[in-house]
């Protein structure tokens, strides 16, 4: 395994780490004076287009996506520093059109879209000109087990029926929110990773209802949001249907993986962010006439953070590595290794540097509390830890058994 960057990655990552050192980095206070809260529709603030107009310009625009024709087509582990990079601001991802869940619904149409979904959805996605949500879980149901899925996707002659609630639906509330991608059950008695299908929905369809926008940790994560919405007897074109009815577990696998490892990268850019903030603290404030660094326990704090971050990057590295060489498949036990790894880091590390800054660290004047919020949501997003310790653990049996010679069904 060679984790070493290429000359293109290296490239790539100076121009990025500038751009956030001369624009993206001065610019978040202004950002959040001039978000509007409460009641929506929410604005965006102007410096966020004035941002992505300059990023767009400097050519570093959908860097996440592999494939030339729709992005810069760098290789995952290419994309891995530069993702890591934007993780260090909480605006930065959408600065370069690399935000969640918008890349997910880009990669899901680049891949997968017909023509037709391609130039009326993906292309309007892929100039930033538009925001997408996606639609996947319940309320209703267990959702870290997606073959609980009960929203139904019913064909009728050249249309389709929706009818459900789902909720967690990241980017709904945002003010260019023009389309979901909604997942339902629609062939109760195919194999059970064939009955589900993937539609897109029109968020102005008749029937689409927004019935609350829910609050993490107290915020309510504007101007993106995440909501609960209902689907009455959505009607929509049969051709809205992505790749073809029964095909929802085939796509959201394409769609997860890179997903999952995409926000392990922005992880440790957090980590790094707020590693920077309790060192400077640890070395500028001064308690018992000592700096904070020479107190207690703190320099195995720090230490133990940079150890941890260290090995959360290299795992994310092979992760990165091996869906490059191996493809998502071949990587699934190492993507979710680091879907636990990284959010745990994260919000670890974080922790510490909010102790370190005692009652500052809890307020807006340090990013710390809204990148603790982050990380430790992202422990339940895309799967919570205890999924992706069962599937580490039973390949891991599985490979062990077979070593030994045993016969893991019959221990079933």
């Amino acid at each position: 395994m060679d984790f070493a960057n290429t000359a293109r990655g290296r490239e790539y990552l100076e121009r990025l780490t500038r751009f956030m050192d001369d624009e993206v980095y001065p610019a978040e206070a202004e950002y959040y004076a001039t978000l509007s809260r409460g009641e929506r529709p929410w604005n965006v603030p102007p410096v966020m287009e004035a941002l992505k107009r300059k990023a767009r310009e400097a050519g570093l625009w959908n860097l996440f996506l592999p494939g030339e024709r729709f992005g810069a087509g760098l290789s995952n582990a290419e994309y891995a520093p530069l993702a890591e990079m934007m993780g260090r601001s909480p605006i930065a991802a959408e600065v370069f059109n690399c935000n969640a869940p918008d890349t997910g619904n880009m990669e899901v149409l680049a891949h997968y879209g017909s023509p037709m979904q391609q130039e009326r959805w993906l292309m309007p996605l892929l100039e930033g000109r538009i925001r997408s949500a996606f639609c996947m879980t319940e309320p209703e149901v267990a959702s870290s087990d997606a073959t609980n899925m009960a929203a139904t996707v019913r064909v009728e002659g050249d249309r389709v029926v929706l009818n459900g609630r789902k909720w967690w639906s990241t980017g709904i509330g945002h003010p260019d929110c023009r389309f979901v991608i909604f997942m339902g059950l629609s062939d109760p008695q195919a194999a059970k990773h064939a009955r589900h299908s993937m539609v897109i929905v029109p968020i102005d369809a008749p029937g689409v209802k927004i019935e609350r926008m829910l609050r993490v940790f107290g915020e309510l994560d504007e101007p993106y949001g995440h909501g609960e919405v209902s689907f009455t007897d959505v009607r929509v074109p049969l051709d809205h249907v992505i790749l073809g009815p029964g095909r929802g577990f085939e796509i959201a696998q394409g769609r997860l993986g890179p997903g999952r490892i995409h926000h392990c990268m922005r992880a440790i850019g957090a980590a790094e962010r707020a590693m920077d903030a309790m060192c400077r603290r640890s070395l500028e404030r001064r308690a018992f006439g000592k700096p904070l660094a020479q107190l207690g326990g703190n320099v195995d704090i720090i230490a133990n953070a940079r150890m941890a971050i260290e090995q959360a990057r290299l795992l994310t590295l092979k992760a990165a590595w091996m869906m490059d060489t191996v493809g998502i498949k071949g990587a699934i036990s190492e993507i979710s290794m680091i879907k636990v790894v990284a959010p745990n880091v994260a919000q670890t590390v974080v922790d510490a540097a909010i102790q370190m800054h005692g009652g500052a660290g809890l307020c807006e004047d340090f990013p710390l509390a809204g990148l603790f919020g982050y990380a430790r949501a992202l422990r339940i997003a895309d799967g919570p830890d205890e999924v992706h310790r069962m599937l580490v653990a039973k390949r891991e049996l599985k490979a062990q058994a077979r070593r030994l010679g045993l016969d893991m069904e019959a221990m079933r």
